[in-house]
C-alpha cells in the first residue's frame, strides 16, 4: 500500500485503475444476473459489494492518496460503486418479483373448498320420513304417540284378539325375552299403543304412532327382521271403511305424489273386522313386470304391487279391551312399513341399502326423505 505522503500517479494503484474498477463492475453484474435465486443473489453481493469486494479494498487505498489525486479516484470509485449497486438492486427486485409469483401458484388456498375434512353427513333417511309422517297426521289433528319397544304380551296380543293359540305368537315370528313364559318381548307391531292411548285417552281418539318394531324374517330386498311401522287409530261415533279410505289415499298423496296408485284388498287380522291389505304400485316396474316378456322384477316378484301395511276397521273385541263401548263407538285402524314407504319415494329396489351404514346413502337422502 502506498504511503500517505508519496508523490506519485494515482493510476498507478491496481486497485484504483480503471481496467480494475471497470472489471468489478462487469464482474459483479454478471454474477448478480447469474444468480438464480434469492439467496444465490446474497451469496454474490457478499462476494462482490461485501467487505472484502474488489470495490471494498479500492475504497482503502483511497486513504493512502494525496490529496490531489484523491477527489478524481473517489469519484471513479463511486461511480463503480453505484453502478454495482444498482445492477443488485435490479437483479433482487426481479427474484422477489418470481419468487412471489411462483408462492402464488405453488401455495394457493382454494378458498371454495370446506374449511375442514369432516363432511357435513345427513339425519337417517328413517328418522326423517317418520317426522314427514308425523307432520301430516298433525296437519290433520291427529296427535303423535309413542309406546315400549319392550312390551307386555297382553298388550302386543290378548287385548288385539290375538288369542295364545294364534301362530303369530310362535317363536319363528316373535323375539320373547328370557325367560319366555314372564311373557314379556320385542313388540311385533305398533299396534299395542292403540290400546295404551284408549286406556289413557279414552274416546274419541285419533292417533299416529311411528316407530320399530321386530320380527323373525329373514332379510331379503323387502324384508327385514327390525322395521319401522306407521300406526294409526281413529275412534269416534260414526266412523265407517269410507273414512279409512279416505285416510289412506290422503297419506299416499302426501308421501308419494297426486299419481300414487294404491290398493285395497280383503284380508283378515285378528284386531280389525272388516279387514284388507293395503297395497301400492311397485315403484321399480310400476306394473310392467306383469306383462308377458317383460324382465321380472325382485322388488315386487313380478306381481306390479308391493304390500304397503294392513288396515280395516277396529274390531270391537280391542274396543271393549281398553274400555271403550263399541255399540257407541267405532273406529279404523292401519300400519304402514315405512321403508317400504322411504323406498317408493326414492325408488329404491333392497331394504337392505337403509342399514347397511353405507353413508352415501344418507349423504345422499338425509336432507330430504
Amino acid at each position: 500500500m502506498s504511503g500517505p505522503n508519496d508523490s506519485y500517479d494515482p493510476k498507478e494503484v491496481a486497485a484504483l485503475s480503471d481496467d480494475a474498477l471497470s472489471g468489478a463492475v462487469d464482474a459483479g453484474a454478471a454474477a448478480f444476473a447469474a444468480a438464480a435465486d434469492l439467496d444465490a443473489l446474497a451469496e454474490a453481493h457478499t462476494a462482490h459489494l461485501g467487505a472484502r469486494s474488489p470495490i471494498a479494498l479500492a475504497r482503502r487505498e483511497l486513504g493512502a492518496l494525496p490529496p490531489q489525486a484523491r477527489a478524481d479516484a473517489g469519484r471513479r470509485v463511486n461511480e463503480a460503486l453505484a453502478a454495482l449497486t444498482a445492477a443488485y438492486d435490479e437483479r433482487h427486485v426481479a427474484l422477489e418479483r418470481d419468487r412471489d409469483e411462483r408462492v402464488l401458484i405453488e401455495e394457493t388456498v382454494d378458498v371454495t373448498l370446506p374449511w375442514d375434512r369432516a363432511p357435513a353427513g345427513g339425519r337417517h333417511p328413517l328418522t326423517l320420513i317418520q317426522e314427514r309422517v308425523a307432520d301430516v297426521f298433525i296437519a290433520m289433528g291427529w296427535e303423535v304417540a309413542e309406546g315400549p319397544e319392550v312390551e307386555a304380551a297382553w298388550f302386543n296380543f290378548d287385548a288385539l284378539n290375538i288369542p295364545p293359540a294364534h301362530p303369530a305368537r310362535e317363536t319363528q315370528d316373535t323375539l320373547w325375552l328370557d325367560p319366555p313364559e314372564a311373557g314379556v318381548l320385542l313388540r311385533t307391531q305398533t299396534s299395542p299403543v292403540q290400546i295404551r292411548a284408549l286406556l289413557e285417552r279414552g274416546a274419541p281418539c285419533y292417533i299416529a304412532v311411528p316407530g320399530r318394531v321386530y320380527r323373525q324374517e329373514a332379510l331379503d330386498a323387502t324384508h327385514s327382521a327390525v322395521f319401522h311401522q306407521l300406526e294409526g287409530l281413529a275412534v269416534d261415533e260414526g266412523l265407517t271403511m269410507g273414512d279409512l279410505r279416505g285416510t289412506l289415499d290422503a297419506l299416499a298423496r302426501a308421501m308419494f305424489g297426486p299419481e300414487a296408485r294404491t290398493r285395497l284388498r280383503p284380508d283378515h287380522y285378528p284386531f280389525t273386522e272388516p279387514s284388507a291389505d293395503v297395497d301400492l304400485e311397485c315403484w321399480v316396474c310400476h306394473g310392467t313386470s306383469t306383462e308377458p316378456g317383460a324382465e321380472p322384477c325382485r322388488t315386487c316378484r313380478s306381481e306390479g304391487w308391493v304390500e304397503w301395511g294392513g288396515s280395516g276397521m277396529v274390531h270391537p273385541v280391542v274396543l271393549a279391551s281398553a274400555g271403550i263401548d263399541p255399540q257407541r263407538y267405532t273406529g279404523f285402524a292401519f300400519g304402514m312399513g315405512l321403508e317400504r314407504t322411504l323406498m317408493s319415494r326414492h325408488d329404491m329396489s333392497d331394504i337392505r341399502d337403509l342399514v347397511e351404514g353405507d353413508v352415501r346413502v344418507t349423504a345422499a337422502m338425509g336432507r330430504e326423505a
